[in-house]
């Protein structure tokens, strides 16, 4: 890797069940070592590919699998095509047996396609396998399985907390702060996800030389069966399968809000209004969301009364739902 060498995320022992959820919110990556080592999905894929395998194909009811495929000159990198309105990479539905015995199969031989069961929803298609691996402390969080080869998740992030528990294989997480985004060179934001354009493994800084920049502040952990890294939303990420045969169980989680409190709208709605307008304009609006959304304190209105500060202040339920109404009003009149 070019550029400044990542520094070594924190690690803690697996924490107090109580803890984990609380800890997403320090907005700081940790690595929990041997937070699921007890798991039988653990112990099986510890002792080889087959032995998850069966285990898996034991409990299978016959639903398919959403399975990702990739050539192999791709060197197992999924990430944007050519033209960066497609993908290195299919995806379709397939019985779970015959995909795991590919991926199998992909242990053993360098020249064949990539492939990978991703995003697979546990609690639907393997109930019993959710029960006998349990994590109490996010208990009414769907878990997700990813088995596959040697693949490479291109740069992304996630809108909630992730919790990656490694069960077989090993794991490289190359993380960088949100604030990194502007040097992370993000691909279309309308053909997600957005994948950076940067390959961490050969970054080309002549294309790329911001890229210099985020490596700076980026973290990295080695996992390996039986450890966890918990990512606060919104932290950049990159994932590589270390070994032939991988597996891995995630969460997500963290409050979502919908309708007008969503932050991801709000920022569509900046672009929408904001960005159009003239420079000095700008500066003005970045002072004012500086100063009363983004400030950590309320310095631009400690000089007015509590009382007097509306919607500059701290907002009752009451009030957001009048603010509510009359952005609704204000978006009816002038679609």
């Amino acid at each position: 890797m070019t550029g400044p060498a990542p520094m070594a995320i924190r690690e803690i022992d697996a924490p107090p069940a109580e803890a984990l959820r609380d800890l997403a919110e320090h907005d700081a990556p940790l690595v929990l070592r041997g937070l699921v080592r007890d798991w039988p999905l653990t112990r099986e894929g510890s002792r080889s590919p087959a032995a998850l395998n069966a285990y898996l194909k034991a409990r299978d009811r016959g639903v398919p699998v959403p399975v990702m495929e990739a050539p192999a000159a791709s060197g197992g990198r999924f990430g944007y095509g050519p033209s960066l309105r497609e993908f290195s990479f299919t995806k379709r539905q397939r019985p779970l047996a015959e995909t795991l015995d590919r991926i199998e199969r992909g242990t053993s031989t360098a020249d064949g396609p990539v492939i990978a069961i991703q995003m697979l929803d546990l609690t639907r298609v393997f109930p019993d396998v959710v029960r006998d691996n349990p994590l109490p402390e996010l208990g009414g969080v769907a878990p997700l399985l990813w088995l596959g080869g040697r693949v490479r998740t291109q740069i992304h992030n996630d809108r909630d907390h992730n919790l990656a528990c490694v069960v077989a294989g090993r794991r490289r997480f190359l993380l960088f702060p949100p604030d990194q985004v502007a040097n992370l060179y993000i691909g279309p934001p309308d053909n997600p996800p957005a994948l950076s354009l940067v390959d961490p493994d050969a970054p080309d800084l002549q294309r790329f030389p911001r890229y210099r920049a985020a490596l700076a502040h980026a973290q990295v952990a080695e996992l390996g069966a039986g450890d966890a890294l918990l990512m606060p939303r919104h932290w950049w990420h990159h994932v590589t399968s270390l070994d032939p045969y991988n597996a891995m169980v995630n969460y997500w989680w963290g409050r979502r809000p919908a309708g007008l409190d969503d932050p991801h709208d709000a920022f569509l709605l900046a672009l929408l209004a904001l960005k159009p307008l003239s420079a000095s304009e700008r500066r003005y609006w970045r002072a004012l969301l500086d100063a009363h959304v983004f400030a950590d304190d309320d310095a631009a209105v400690a000089h007015l009364p509590a009382a007097l500060r509306g919607h500059l202040g701290d907002l009752r339920p009451s009030d957001r739902k009048t603010l509510r109404q009359r952005l609704r009003a204000a978006f009816l009149a002038n679609p």
